[in-house]
């Protein structure tokens, strides 16, 4: 849960470099059903290029914590609200992210929006 953390915390600092280290190179991105840009992104680099264009979509963002971290096995999962502000209306995106982590590295995302279809992608139920 540590490394999930220290990844938003740098996403809110804006802190793309310690962002980065969070990732291993083969990191996996898969944005919800429905997003304007469907990836899936495969491998660190293509993320972090997905990511800083998403982070250039607005003057200001941050992820907003609405749940504790579930921890099953090596994956864990947080609901968010991802808010942002400028070059129009303003942003209050709800979701689910799953975080696979290997040897202390986010090795894939998947975002859900409904948050008990994320739990059943770790074998719980809501």
């Amino acid at each position: 849960m540590e490394i999930v953390r220290a990844g938003l915390e740098a996403w809110n600092a804006g802190d793309m470099d310690a962002l980065r280290e969070t990732y291993d190179p083969g990191t996996i991105f898969r944005t919800p059903e429905g997003w304007p840009e469907p990836g899936p992104y495969v491998g660190r680099e293509a993320v972090m290029r997905q990511l800083e264009q998403l982070r250039e979509t607005w003057d200001a963002d941050a992820f907003e914590l609405i749940s504790d971290f579930i921890h099953a096995t090596d994956r864990v999962a947080v609901r968010l609200i991802w808010h942002g502000a400028g070059h129009g209306p303003q942003a209050k995106i709800e979701l689910t992210a799953v975080y696979t982590v290997r040897k202390g590295r986010i090795l894939a995302i998947e975002n859900f929006w409904d948050h008990a279809e994320a739990l059943e992608v770790l074998g719980l139920a809501e």
